[in-house]
């Protein structure tokens, strides 16, 4: 693992989602580094090939790094279902077709519970957050984050991104979906650090980040 990240560091989010763009920079902001998105540059997104969240992030933080020879960070996250064998998993974007469209895709969802005899409404989910940072040196390193839940339906709240208005996260009683960017992702002391991203950025921070 190369240097830590340390205020004034220039960094490439790997994404080219909006959403994803905001939170890092909700998460990271207040250290001083300085961020430029994939999309911003114009960078081809590129082939996720790897079979886990962490070699999906990796692969997009290196194509990063290589094109721009800058440290660079990218997330690869999924909805996993109980009752549908861990699906969405690594293809939770990709049930959202091109052009995105989370709200088809959150159909879809719902579609395929009901084909297995289960309530949508309650049934058992957990998001996943892996993070990848990797340096020009080769270097890498990497960090994950989960938070359990159920989903709810029909989805509530037009907040946050993705499939958050269908995700419940135990022991609340907001969606992501109808919580603030503070309630979902925003750390300590202002908030929990409850999203899957927000948790696997506490481990990110822990190691990487210095004054």
């Amino acid at each position: 693992m190369s240097g830590p990240l340390r205020p004034g560091t220039r960094l490439v989010v790997a994404t080219h989602n909006r959403g994803k763009l905001a939170e890092f920079r909700d998460l990271l902001g207040p250290h001083g580094i300085d961020l430029v998105s994939a999309g911003d540059l114009g960078l081809p997104e590129p082939a996720e090939t790897g079979t886990l969240y962490a070699e999906n992030a990796a692969i997009k933080a290196r194509a990063a790094t290589d094109a721009t020879g800058l440290p660079a960070v990218a997330d690869d996250s999924g909805l996993a279902i109980d009752a549908l064998d861990g699906a969405p998993g690594l293809f939770t974007a990709d049930w959202a077709g091109n052009p995105r469209d989370f709200a088809a895709a959150m159909a879809r969802v719902d579609r395929e519970l009901t084909l297995r005899g289960v309530e949508t409404a309650g049934a058992k989910a957990h998001f996943v957050s892996a993070l990848a940072v990797t340096w020009p040196d080769g270097s890498e390193a990497i960090f994950e984050g989960r938070v359990f839940g159920t989903l709810v339906w029909p989805p509530r709240g037009t907040e946050g991104f993705g499939y958050d208005p269908m995700f419940l996260p135990d022991g609340h009683v907001l969606t992501f979906g109808e919580m603030s960017a503070e309630a979902k992702h925003g750390l300590p002391p202002k908030g929990e650090g409850l999203s899957h991203r927000a948790r696997a950025f506490l481990k990110l921070a822990g190691t990487l980040l210095k004054s």
